[in-house]
């Protein structure tokens, strides 16, 4: 069992808007250094993938924001049926980001935390991640949370 998180008084998770994403892709861009949102394109495909998730009722694009609404955190979870388990669903989180200047203060065990509380009331019996080999601080963070390497995961880039 993951350890307790308790809702920050200052953050809250709220699915993302069309008017957020600029602000999520400009997390995804750089994990070492603050963007402007104000600098990202949000291209056609972009548009695309986000109305995609959007409408997939087994997707979405979660934000944490601060209460002046400034979007410091991100992930995307996909909610995935299964015939194993059980018939249980699992959820899949990826794309996990905190604003770098703001690392280190417990946003992000707040955005896991938050988001693992959403799969659970979803019905899920099991979170899975997956993280680059090399984000050796992301694994123990994930390990602190409670996450075990169980797997090896593949990809196939086509």
């Amino acid at each position: 069992m993951p350890p307790a998180i308790e809702p920050s008084p200052t953050c809250a998770l709220r699915p993302a808007t069309r008017a957020d994403l600029p602000a999520v892709l400009a997390l995804l861009a750089d994990e070492e250094r603050v963007v402007d949102p104000a600098t990202i394109v949000v291209t056609e495909a972009y548009e695309r993938a986000f109305a995609a998730i959007d409408t997939d009722p087994r997707n979405e694009v979660l934000v944490l924001v601060e209460q002046d609404g400034t979007v410091v955190g991100c992930l995307q979870a996909t909610y995935i049926p299964g015939l194993g388990k059980g018939g249980a669903e699992r959820a899949l989180i990826e794309a996990v980001r905190i604003r770098a200047d703001r690392r280190g203060a417990g946003l992000g065990r707040t955005l896991m935390g938050l988001a693992i509380a959403r799969a659970r009331s979803r019905g899920c019996t099991l979170v899975q991640l997956t993280s680059n080999k090399q984000r050796g601080a992301a694994h123990r963070f994930y390990a602190s949370l409670g996450f075990a390497r169980s797997h090896d995961g593949f990809k196939l880039a086509l």
